[in-house]
């Protein structure tokens, strides 16, 4: 385990691959709380695995918003609550229904896709073996 209880801003940076830029609005947005040393900022290790939290949090699609609630619910116990773990529940059903629909939503498009694509194959074959493209015929 590592002993060590606090981090300066570029290493934070280096190893989570994040610029010093995205940590410090991390701060702006009240989601990171640096003390400081001079101008200098340091991390603790709690600051440490916020960090990594908000990163997973964006890599699923939570919004800071929805990373702020969490965090906030988390700080009002010494270990977390029920209510921060219901809600996170809540929230990755939300999630995973919005997959599901842009699943399906890829699925409709990927049908038209095809549709238009043997459309287009179609009337290529016809040009190609000299045959005149076929055309609707408005009805009068």
């Amino acid at each position: 385990m590592n002993a060590r209880k606090t981090y300066s801003i570029s290493e934070l940076s280096r190893e989570f691959d994040v610029t010093t830029r995205s940590i410090r609005f991390y701060e702006d947005q009240n989601l990171l709380f640096p003390s400081r040393r001079g101008q200098t900022r340091v991390y603790s290790s709690q600051d440490r695995v916020r960090l990594k939290l908000i990163l997973r949090g964006k890599r699923l699609g939570f919004s800071l918003a929805e990373t702020r609630e969490l965090f906030e619910l988390w700080d009002e116990t010494a270990s977390g609550s029920e209510k921060q773990l219901n809600l996170l529940l809540v929230k990755i059903a939300e999630k995973r229904a919005e997959l599901e629909q842009q699943l399906n939503d890829i699925a409709m498009i990927q049908l038209e896709l095809d549709s238009a694509e043997a459309r287009c194959r179609e009337t290529l074959a016809d040009l190609t073996n000299g045959q005149p493209a076929k055309k609707q015929q408005q009805t009068e």
